[in-house]
């Protein structure tokens, strides 16, 4: 493949890496993962609430990495309520998890924006070592795409197996019981999802520009390496 066009495809690779990198930050930095619906189970029991009375007693709330905000009904009007994970409900979350996820998402920022480095010093650099080269390339797209993975996999764990909306809007009450009635991924989950597509992209672009996967040797290499040997 001719270098202009090689430079090309690794310009547009380190454009989406850098627009990755950005929207990953922007993604930790706000209430926008989750988006809960809440019902006040004891409320609705002590009336026998069904069908349209139902709603008096649901409650909504959104939340992300470190913050969030929600609305809780009982029968008796919206009470507004706000709340951060850390310190507030470092006793009602599995701290482990959610500590893991915020950690893995400032690697995946970190590595992203290593691979943007990488990409443009391969489109207008000269590559003398194999770390700037394409394995470099490669080893930074995987492992950041695996880094956005895990974000994912360790969020929903938390969110579904964990029961984190429940355990944020049951804290501190006392007399009424809440139940989670539906949880919907929001705008900073689907960017980290992005982020995961776009480093697998990437691979596909540097594949694109001419360069084998890793471990992959072409029958030239093998030709001159057959070559070598017999010289010897």
């Amino acid at each position: 493949m001719p270098n202009q066009q090689k430079k090309i495809i690794f310009c547009m690779a380190g454009v989406l890496s850098f627009l990755c990198a950005l929207g990953v930050v922007t993604a930790v930095g706000t209430p926008l993962w989750i988006k809960a619906t809440i019902l006040c189970k004891t409320g609705a029991l002590l009336v026998n609430a069904s069908g349209e009375e139902l709603n008096k007693f649901m409650g909504e709330m959104q939340y992300g990495l470190f913050h969030g905000e929600g609305i809780r009904q009982c029968g008796l009007g919206a009470r507004p309520f706000r709340f951060s994970f850390f310190p507030d409900l470092l006793q009602a979350i599995p701290v482990s998890i959610h500590v893991n996820i915020i950690l893995f998402s400032m690697i995946l920022v970190v590595l992203t924006m290593v691979g943007t480095a990488f990409f443009m010093y391969n489109a207008f650099g000269k590559p003398f070592e194999t770390l700037h080269g394409p394995l470099g390339l490669y080893l930074v797209s995987f492992v950041s795409g695996s880094c956005g993975c895990l974000v994912m996999i360790l969020f929903a764990s938390e969110v579904k197996i964990h029961h984190l909306s429940e355990k944020i809007a049951n804290f501190k009450e006392g007399t009424y019981a809440y139940k989670t009635q539906n949880e919907n991924y929001t705008t900073s989950f689907w960017v980290v999802f992005i982020c995961f597509f776009v480093h697998f992209l990437n691979g596909l672009l540097i594949r694109l520009a001419g360069f084998q996967f890793p471990f992959a040797k072409s029958k030239d290499t093998e030709t001159t390496n057959v070559a070598a040997d017999l010289m010897y």
